[in-house]
């Protein structure tokens, strides 16, 4: 059976879709914050559509293998949840990822957004956002920071932020955000943006701090950290922040996706599951199905250009 149906079969496809089990491809193993984000969207979305939804987890090349065995899925409904680099990042750091995301990818809604914290020990001299510019401008390259690894978005947003204050720092990347905090706690290194959910167990425990968020908002998980935009010159629009969304295969039937976009919008609305996702440092967003493709064309350009600045240097 075929995805792509008539424009005359829409209001009966939606109306009979689905009629065998819906498969979501995740691209992390179970267990993981992108699994757990997409069980609590599942789950649900089971209940709603009376058919089981089978989550199928494809671990590899963040998130990527995900992507992938959607688009090669061989059950007749085949969707998937990912991570934001998939589909506006590992296109432009790997050689082939095996999709075109224009041509290959229908964006479905975001599922939800998740800031950083740009983080430090606690005895560190900076107490705010101003103060660590300052400091950075002083000395060029003597603050160096942690990131997840060589093009993560830990690292992309260092350097986004380094760029909108025109400061310079060395990044040194670790395996995990465990890692970097205790690098930061150690005095190996001075800093790091990372999960707030990475940085409260040491920020309550008197460790850490917290100068500022990514976000334009401030974050309902620690709503006492100001914003980084509008700080000390940098940009009233400055945003960075890892998202989560849903997505179907290119050529799926237009009525299919304003469906799945109706219920997991109706799915997130739910305090309880709002809740538990702002637990795991995640905010519940939704949308329209334009506004996820619009998502992705902006920060596909955002980090493209951060990509280049950093394979410049």
């Amino acid at each position: 059976m075929s995805l792509v149906l008539s424009g005359a079969g829409m209001a009966q496809a939606q109306d009979a879709w689905p009629t065998e089990p819906v498969h979501v491809y995740v691209g992390f193993p179970a267990g993981s914050s992108p699994d757990v984000l997409a069980r609590l969207i599942t789950e649900p979305l089971a209940e709603k559509l009376g058919q089981p939804v089978v989550v199928e987890n494809k671990p590899g090349a963040g998130g990527v293998i995900g992507v992938q065995q959607m688009l090669a899925g061989k059950e007749n409904y085949a969707f998937g949840t990912t991570i934001n680099g998939p589909l506006t990042t590992s296109p432009r750091l790997t050689a082939d990822v095996g999709y075109d995301v224009a041509a290959d990818i229908a964006p479905v809604t975001l599922i939800a957004t998740s800031p950083l914290v740009l983080a430090m020990a606690a005895d560190a001299a900076p107490g705010d956002v101003a103060g660590f510019i300052d400091a950075a401008k002083a000395e060029p390259d003597a603050i160096a920071y942690g990131s997840v690894g060589q093009g993560s978005g830990a690292h992309l947003t260092a350097e986004l932020f380094a760029d909108a204050a025109g400061i310079q720092m060395l990044h040194v990347p670790f395996a995990s955000y465990a890692e970097v905090t205790t690098s930061i706690i150690g005095g190996e290194i001075d800093a790091g943006f990372m999960a707030p959910s990475a940085a409260l167990p040491q920020v309550e425990a008197g460790k850490m701090k917290m100068l500022g968020i990514t976000s334009s908002e401030p974050f309902a998980q620690v709503p006492d950290v100001p914003v980084i935009a509008g700080q000390a010159d940098i940009p009233d629009d400055f945003r960075a922040e890892l998202w989560n969304a849903f997505i179907a295969p290119a050529g799926t039937d237009p009525a299919i996706i304003e469906r799945l976009n109706a219920e997991v919008n109706e799915i997130l609305k739910d305090p309880a599951v709002q809740e538990q996702m702002l637990t795991m440092g995640w905010q519940a967003q939704g949308g329209s199905a334009d506004d996820l493709s619009q998502r992705i064309s902006d920060d596909t350009e955002t980090w493209g250009a951060v990509i280049d600045r950093v394979e410049a240097q």
